[in-house]
């Protein structure tokens, strides 16, 4: 079947690939042969701002945590908490949000890592340098389509029209042996997925099958013997001497090769998905872990994958009321953390837990101190999860801040706290740059440290540029 396969893609993704994009034959069979050298990388943007505070609960200091989540009805009892056990970073003890306990698992099994107060930053900033207005700060704080932005691009101080995924697929996309996209989104195509050079690629999420999952509207299934189908592919190789024709056509072709190539794959099953009940991560990740379990009959070295989850902009009902463990944010991380442990044991089954690493990303965090309507509002940093085969597990990543370790100081109007006086809210300034967080894992994935500021323009501007959670 593999052979079969691997024929199948000299055809589909070589008819069109080997005349416009310069892939031959030999060439494309050899790196699929070869593709054990395998990594990737899954984005799960968590959409709306998510609560780090309590996602990240402090179990030493659980007092101060209470004395300002308590009174509005926000904290989470102490007895139901999921213990980290000392962090050594940190040299305290934390807890995951009992919603957590998949993720739990894999912290206990060191395949899951914490990095610490990170966010959108143009230079490194202190409370003083920010109140006195001496730090550049990123454009529209606190402000969704703002902020989304600019953790997908990692530029903060200008309009970005492409993002950091997609400029690392350009840096990486080489080292495929096919014509296939490197950067998939299950989510549409969001700025993290574009780059200069490289397009995404859009598809449907499971229970569609796989080899569905990418269909070319008015043909039938399959098109290859259609008259208009091949009528199409005939036109697709004519008058390559007009620039603009020869553009559009190489689009195209590069589409119904993929479209070929993904339909011949079939529909891997990949355990333990499907869940039960199906969630909206869980259907993505499941597609996800399909796609990858067909890397070889793709001839994919590198891949980028983009999920996302909404519903974290909770400005109330975040819990319920007099049981602050269950509500809005509860179910979402529920969710999540089912997914992520589901999707993290589906690539143990298919070999490859070490060279897949999945990680976070959200809007901004949320207030300390909440609102007064059982909910909190927009912050800045905030804590992101990584996890993995080669990530160096049971531990909190970051840069050191006013109290020397890398978990900011949680207190209203404290050193960490963008706001002053006595209605200061508990908006922690980040103390890891975007490009900190997104250096580290695009070096994994393959970008040389020479390329890493064609894909993070303003990395130069942080010490260290990576933040060493990846093996």
């Amino acid at each position: 079947m593999a052979s079969t396969r691997r024929e199948f893609l000299l055809r589909s993704l070589g008819s069109f690939g080997a005349v416009m994009l310069g892939i031959e034959r030999f060439g494309l069979l050899n790196a699929v042969a070869q593709s054990a050298d395998y990594r990737a990388l899954v984005c799960i943007f968590l959409n709306g701002g998510n609560d780090g505070n309590n996602m990240i609960i402090p179990y030493d200091d659980y007092q101060s945590y209470l004395a300002a989540r308590g009174p509005s009805g926000l904290a989470i009892e102490q007895s139901s908490l999921l213990r980290t056990g000392v962090v050594p970073n940190v040299g305290a003890e934390f807890a995951f949000h009992p919603s957590l306990a998949g993720l739990h698992t894999l912290w206990g099994e060191g395949k899951l890592g914490v990095v610490c107060n990170v966010g959108p930053l143009l230079e490194r900033t202190t409370r003083t340098s920010y109140q006195n207005r001496t730090a550049r700060i990123p454009l529209n704080l606190f402000s969704h389509s703002d902020q989304i932005n600019q953790w997908q691009t990692s530029v903060s101080d200008t309009a970005s029209a492409s993002g950091w995924g997609g400029r690392s697929a350009d840096e990486i996309g080489p080292l495929n042996a096919s014509v296939f996209s490197p950067v998939t989104s299950t989510a549409g195509t969001p700025i993290f997925t574009t780059g200069n050079l490289e397009r995404p690629l859009a598809i449907a999420v499971a229970p569609t099958r796989l080899d569905a999952a990418l269909r070319l509207d008015g043909f039938p299934n399959p098109p290859d013997n259609d008259p208009r189908y091949l009528e199409m592919k005939r036109l697709l190789s004519l008058d390559g001497d007009k620039t603009l024709v020869r553009g559009a056509s190489r689009v195209t072709a590069a589409a119904v090769s993929m479209e070929g190539a993904i339909r011949f794959t079939g529909d891997p099953p990949v355990p333990p998905f499907p869940l039960n009940p199906r969630t909206s991560l869980g259907n993505q990740l499941e597609q996800v872990a399909k796609m990858i379990s067909v890397r070889t009959e793709l001839g994919m070295k590198r891949q980028i994958f983009f999920c996302s989850l909404g519903g974290f902009d909770t400005h109330n009902s975040q819990v319920i009321g007099g049981t602050p463990g269950t509500g809005t944010h509860a179910s979402l991380l529920l969710q999540v953390s089912d997914a992520m442990k589901a999707f993290y044991d589906a690539t143990v089954q298919l070999g490859v837990a070490s060279d897949v690493t999945t990680f976070t990303l959200s809007d901004f965090s949320r207030t300390w101190v909440p609102n007064g309507t059982l909910g909190t509002d927009h912050a800045w940093g905030s804590h992101q999860f990584v996890m993995g085969g080669s990530v160096r597990g049971r531990e909190f990543y970051g840069c050191a801040g006013s109290n020397a370790t890398v978990f900011p100081t949680l207190a209203a109007n404290g050193p960490d706290d963008t706001d002053q006086g006595g209605n200061a809210r508990g908006r922690w300034i980040p103390t890891v740059a975007v490009d900190q967080y997104g250096a580290t894992l695009a070096s994994w994935l393959g970008v040389s440290n020479a390329d890493l500021p064609a894909v993070f323009p303003n990395v130069k501007r942080f010490d260290p540029t990576t933040l060493g959670f990846l093996t």
